[in-house]
């Protein structure tokens, strides 16, 4: 099985933190989306990762996609009781998806108005979730769930905003703050993504023309293409 990847895409880290979760054994390859192969073109119709190639060799796209199919191909994480609440864990889980590029847009901000502009929208979606939270380690059980998986690279990368320039996305949310905690201290953010992550990471998102950048004290580097060729 193998996994074609952007290392910064937080689709792609959903993907890889569920293999990782279901101790699965796969390959990543690393693709540039500024200058595509034609063998990916041809594999993913809209250009974009991730995109799995299961062990019979079949291309699956879509990152809801994929994350259903291991749900359906592997042992389920889901403890949820009943199909009520495996529902409304996945809901919670689409949640935090549709906020992956509001959280790259916000990173990217230019200057501290346009960061708090777009931090507004990320501020919604935590003080939902927020409000979901409940006393147990992760979102409503002891052990980690697909709607865990999709808030780890929410909260993986707002982990390393503040740890480079302080400024904490979560503060204002003690129940999603723990929550974080839990998810870093389980060991998947760093299990799926590359070895360079966080400085490749950085490099883009905390480059010399960003606010958080600038925040930070972050020399300019080269910057790549972002999330926008993720799905």
């Amino acid at each position: 099985m193998k996994v074609v990847s952007f290392k910064i895409c937080p689709f792609v880290q959903r993907v890889t933190a569920l293999l990782e979760a279901k101790e699965v054994s796969y390959e990543t390859e690393y693709i540039s989306l500024k200058s595509k192969p034609q063998w990916f073109e041809e594999i993913s119709p809209h250009g974009q990762v991730p995109v799995l190639i299961t062990d019979n060799g079949q291309p699956l796209f879509e990152s809801d996609a994929i994350v259903e199919y291991l749900e359906e191909a592997y042992p389920v994480l889901s403890s949820a009781s009943s199909l009520e609440q495996k529902a409304i864990n996945r809901a919670w889980g689409y949640l935090a998806t549709k906020h992956y590029l509001v959280q790259c847009s916000a990173q990217r901000s230019a200057d501290q108005a346009t960061l708090n502009a777009r931090s507004l929208k990320l501020e919604k979606a935590f003080s939902s979730i927020e409000g979901a939270l409940g006393d147990t380690p992760y979102f409503n059980a002891q052990s980690v769930d697909i709607v865990d998986i999709a808030w780890l690279p929410l909260l993986h990368r707002a982990a390393i905003i503040e740890k480079n320039t302080g400024y904490d996305f979560v503060g204002n949310y003690p129940k999603l703050k723990k929550w974080q905690r839990t998810l870093l201290a389980s060991g998947l953010a760093e299990k799926s993504v590359s070895e360079d992550f966080e400085r490749v990471f950085t490099d883009f998102y905390l480059s010399a023309d960003t606010y958080l950048g600038n925040k930070a004290n972050v020399c300019d580097q080269p910057v790549g293409q972002g999330c926008e060729s993720c799905c």
